[in-house]
């Protein structure tokens, strides 16, 4: 077996794969055996970084040398300066904004500093389609311990005293699960993993099963031990290639390991793993309707109880947990209940990994101990707002969340927090907005979403959002009255405690946040027939400042419906009657002419 002297990590998450990460590493294996040194330099493609904003990566060890925005034709370079003659490429280099300062140590850089991985242990260190290096990262360590030295109960109690709650968004204990599960008795039993991960902006769970699958199937099978289920399933959404091929890769290593299939490990434990596709049903990410669409039925919720845990898949007591969830449980097992305990606040304990998005500098996917605040994630982690623009809000859970303000920065991100803030954790998506967001535009894409994604079984949801709906579209298109904004209240509260699940019962979140948050912008709307934000375009105009137009036609050429009007070196016009209000006459203007009024 070849001893290399240095390795190059080459992310292979989807964001950076989809930058041509892929042709990174065949050009860097190139230009290693053009120069004979693939015995000694070995190109390992691995999971996500996180760094999303800064993608592609190419990190090299030892030295841990960082590099960011890493192109195909950048690989020459770096085997001839980096490899051959040990200096760093200081172009391709992380560079701070706020220290304006060059960081190539991504352990001294501000996105990573402050961040705990747990989930995300092995992401970006190891390769996710070796289950030899997932083995030599204490992989499956944790399933011989629960096999060959501890009983059932035993574990379930330490999960319990770990006190891991749900990812998924519900938070419930998942010790307590667990136990539900275990205590009914039946010929057969399951264990799901939820992978349908569906909100907008959301990429935890997928970036975990590409980064390391195996760590999923160690949790499922000791989850199975544990409540005595023999069956796991995976319901990944088949948007999802890359996951779903790295996943049948571990499948198939594990089973040629021993460690899935007839007696792991010589326990006389029984257990295989096998994937269920879903067709991107947001609403299959609530727990019975992700049951009923894996057994062919419409992806719909019912009434609970009876809970899965008595009677789920097939009608047999199903264990259902998300894919972070998963993924902590061989690090509790193997480092113990108290020393995950120890991390986090009393309420919420561990860590939480979050996608950050939207106006914030660094985007990626992060992960923070519980009790980190706002402020600390968005300008510490996030590195501040793009472009110097102002901070103005955060959606935090997704569709199913809030938006929340500056008053709410230090507010500690647990399950607790946030919804007493008017939001909550859900399943991990983080949306930061700046000044230029409109709030009403904000809650009417969220409703939008919602509609679109609503099974339509129950009234309050399939009808209710609909009409809320309505009411938005009316008030950002200056039609609406005082008398509206009543309506939009009462008519969330209503949704909220009639609504048949979860989908139906969070939707009005973003509405009812926005309200409490940003009343004078629906104020605006309403009485004023004006959009603060300038971002509603039934209620904004494109008009020409007469002192700066010098007339260059510029604007008219670009126009692509023949709104503006006016003779060289003339001040021109704009009919407003006619103008699509694209925005293009704006970006062409050199002058400052053109404004929104």
């Amino acid at each position: 077996m070849a001893k290399y002297k240095m390795h190059m990590m080459v992310c292979g998450g989807t964001g950076c794969r989809a930058s041509a990460s892929d042709t990174i590493e065949e050009n860097l294996k190139t230009e290693l055996q053009n120069n004979n040194l693939e015995n000694d330099v070995q190109v390992v493609t691995t999971g996500c970084f996180g760094f999303c904003e800064k993608g592609p990566i190419v990190k090299c060890l030892p030295d841990n040398t960082f590099y960011t925005q890493v192109t195909p034709d950048d690989a020459k370079e770096i085997v001839e300066e980096h490899v051959i003659k040990g200096r760093q490429v200081e172009r391709l280099l992380y560079k701070d904004p706020a220290k304006k300062e060059t960081v190539a140590d991504s352990k001294h850089m501000g996105f990573y500093k402050k961040q705990l991985r747990i989930a995300l242990r092995n992401c970006g260190f190891l390769d996710p389609e070796n289950i030899k290096e997932y083995i030599a990262r204490d992989g499956y360590e944790a399933l011989g311990k629960a096999l060959l030295e501890m009983k059932p109960e035993e574990i379930i109690e330490e999960i319990k005293e770990s006190g891991l709650r749900g990812r998924g968004g519900g938070g419930f204990p998942a010790g307590l699960k667990w136990q539900f599960a275990a205590a009914n008795k039946a010929d057969q039993k399951y264990v799901v993993c939820n992978a349908d991960e569906g909100d907008p902006g959301a990429f935890m769970d997928r970036s975990i099963l590409e980064g390391d699958p195996h760590s999923v199937l160690e949790a499922m099978t000791i989850c199975g031990y544990s409540t005595g289920a023999t069956k796991g399933l995976i319901y990944i959404r088949a948007e999802y290639p890359l996951a779903i091929k790295r996943l049948n890769i571990a499948i198939d290593q594990a089973r040629e390991f021993g460690l899935l299939g007839k007696d792991i490990l010589g326990s006389g434990f029984d257990f295989d793993v096998e994937l269920r596709f879903g067709a991107g049903a947001f609403v299959c990410g609530e727990e019975t309707a992700l049951i009923h669409s894996m057994e062919g039925e419409r992806g719909e919720p019912t009434i609970k109880p009876p809970f899965p845990a008595e009677s789920g898949y097939l009608g047999k007591p199903t264990n259902v947990n998300n894919v972070e969830t998963f993924a902590n449980i061989p690090a509790i097992l193997n480092k113990g209940a108290k020393w995950f305990s120890s991390i986090g606040n009393e309420s919420s304990k561990g860590t939480k990994v979050f996608a950050l998005a939207g106006k914030i500098n660094n985007v990626g996917l992060i992960e923070v101990p519980m009790g980190t605040t706002l402020r600390e994630v968005i300008f510490e982690i996030g590195g501040g707002i793009k472009d110097g623009k102002k901070f103005k809000a955060v959606q935090t859970g997704g569709p199913s969340g809030g938006c929340l303000t500056e008053k709410h920065l230090d507010t500690p991100i647990d399950f607790d927090n946030l919804l007493a803030a008017g939001s909550m954790m859900g399943s991990g998506g983080m949306i930061v907005m700046d000044e230029d967001d409109c709030m009403v535009s904000v809650s009417k894409f969220y409703l939008d979403f919602t509609v679109e994604e609503s099974c339509g079984k129950c009234a309050p949801c399939r009808i209710g959002n609909k009409r809320l709906h309505e009411l938005l579209t009316k008030i950002t298109e200056g039609k609406a009255n005082r008398q509206d904004l009543d309506i939009l209240r009462n008519q969330c509260n209503v949704i909220k405690d009639t609504a048949l699940c979860g989908l139906g019962q969070t939707s009005p979140n973003p509405v009812l946040s926005t309200l409490d948050n940003f009343w004078d912008e629906y104020v605006a709307h309403v009485e004023e027939e004006k959009c603060p934000a300038g971002q509603c375009k039934d209620l904004m105009n494109y008009v020409i400042e007469a002192e700066n137009c010098v007339g260059c036609t510029a604007c008219a050429r670009v126009c692509p419906v023949g709104a503006i009007s006016g003779e060289r070196k003339e001040v021109h016009e704009i009919d407003t009657a006619l103008c699509i209000k694209c925005g293009a006459c704006m970006d062409k203007c050199k002058f400052n002419a053109i404004f929104i009024k």
